[in-house]
Formats: C-alpha cells, structure tokens, sequence
C-alpha cells in the first residue's frame, strides 16, 4: 500500500509545479513588457532631444540608431518637424513615433508558438527653444 501512494506524491508535485512555473512565467513576461513599454517612451524621448538638439532636419537614419540603442528592437520610426518642410533655423518643434513595435512573449501559451503582441504607437514632441547646442548637447551629437 505504501508503495502506491509514493507514485502520487511525484505525481502531485509535478502538477504542482508546473502551476507554480507557469505563474512564475507569465509574471517575468508581464515585467518584461512593462519594461518594453517604459524603454519606448524612453527611445522616443532621446530620439526626439536627439534630432532638436543635433539640428537633423534630414537625418531619420540617426534618430533611428539613437533610439536602437535603447530599444533594439524598434523598426520603424516617423520624424515629423513642425511645420512640415521646414530647415533647422525656422522649425518650431519636432515629434518622432515609434509605430509597429511588437513585444514577443516568451512564455509558451499551450503549446503555440509565442505570440507577437502589438504595442500601441509611442510618440514625443519637443518644442524649438530647446533646438539648440549647448555644453551638455556636445555628447548626444556626435
């Protein structure tokens, strides 16, 4: 009799597990897209100083290398200077957006394949007074 009951005492423990990996699973992918979500804010931020305060009127490639090294795994940004066709003497601002920026979840969902989520568009915008070089804009620009 006691040989039976040391099978289900495994047996338990590996469902009990199982419940308790998985919740530690989902609660790492949750922090991870929480840190994702405050990591765009932060790469639209540095991208937005970076194109005011370098005067980048024509320069989305730069921006964009800016803001990977924050967030690799950004793919596509817009730079819009206000207004529209202006040069860096007569901008009155800049917004640049993240768009198209997917969190991959890393937990497996009952067997499928981890789903790509779509994250909603980040986007910052910084207005013409701070649109010039000073001592501490030395280091972002170059």
């Amino acid at each position: 009799m006691r040989h039976r009951m040391e099978g289900a005492t495994t047996v338990e423990f590996a469902l009990g597990l199982l419940v308790f990996l998985m919740l530690v699973l989902g609660i790492v992918d949750f922090a991870r897209m929480l840190f994702t979500w405050s990591a765009a804010h932060e790469a639209t931020r540095a991208g937005a100083r970076y194109a005011v305060v370098c005067d980048d009127t024509g320069q989305q490639a730069l921006v964009l290398a800016r803001m990977r090294a924050l967030l690799p795994q950004i793919n596509t940004v817009a730079v819009a200077w206000v207004p529209s066709g202006c040069t860096a003497a007569t901008c009155q601002g800049v917004t640049v957006s993240i768009t198209g920026l997917n969190y991959q979840w890393i937990s497996p969902i009952a067997g499928a394949a981890a789903p790509l989520i779509p994250m909603p568009g980040f986007s910052t915008y910084l207005p013409r007074e701070v649109m010039r070089q000073d001592a501490n804009s030395a280091a972002i620009c170059s």
